[in-house]
């Protein structure tokens, strides 16, 4: 009996140090990641004109630029949050190890539409937890600098997918895995809806929760 709790103690011990040693390893990796990024997104510089859908986009066009996949184009800031993060382009596991990232296919920072980026719930969207309705996101690209309201936020299951539905107006809907304190696979998705508002509303605060 005493040599099972022994063991029982030993097996305990080092889970716990496994759990640790895995989470600061996920941790220095998105953090050395988003350095990364940083870098990425000082020296990129934007197309120039071209055409799309048979008419010619000129440079400084939201979205205009061909960005590659996994390349930085975009600074994500939540003032109150103290929140800066380097946005990436896709989604896909390589891409979100990078930081945060925006869904191919959908509106580009400032654009007309949908604009959506995903981001891991343990590492660079942590704290998202703490968002707040009516919290200011500003998006700097070299195409220009966006400034956005949370407007809500939803707890929904991964098969809805209406925040990833094309719309007319220009919206940000961030996504993450939900709860946030859950081990393992998150059985459920938050998202922080967001509406873009002009340059002269911009200069305002909106109080959060109002």
């Amino acid at each position: 009996m005493k040599k099972l709790k022994i063991l029982l103690s030993w097996l305990l011990l080092a889970g716990g140090s496994y759990f640790v040693f895995s989470g600061a390893r996920e941790y220095l990796a998105s953090r050395n990641s988003q350095e990364q990024a940083a870098e990425s997104w000082k020296s990129y510089t934007p197309a120039e004109a071209h055409e799309q859908d048979g008419r010619i986009v000129p440079p400084g066009t939201a979205g205009s630029s061909r960005i590659a996949a996994g390349e930085a184009f975009a600074r994500l800031t939540i003032p109150r949050l103290h929140t800066v993060l380097y946005v990436v382009e896709g989604t896909n596991h390589r891409d979100l190890r990078r930081g945060p990232g925006h869904l191919e296919g959908s509106a580009f920072p400032g654009g007309k539409g949908n604009c959506v980026i995903a981001g891991h719930r343990d590492t660079h969207f942590r704290s998202l937890k703490d968002i707040q309705r009516g919290d200011r996101i500003e998006l700097e690209t070299q195409d220009g600098d966006f400034v956005y309201r949370v407007s809500g936020i939803s707890i929904v299951t991964p098969d809805n997918t209406d925040s990833l539905r094309p719309t007319e107006q220009p919206v940000l809907n961030l996504v993450t895995c939900y709860p946030f304190s859950y081990v393992g696979s998150a059985p459920k998705r938050f998202v922080v809806h967001a509406e873009r508002v002009t340059s002269q509303a911009a200069q305002g605060e909106l109080p959060p929760g109002s």
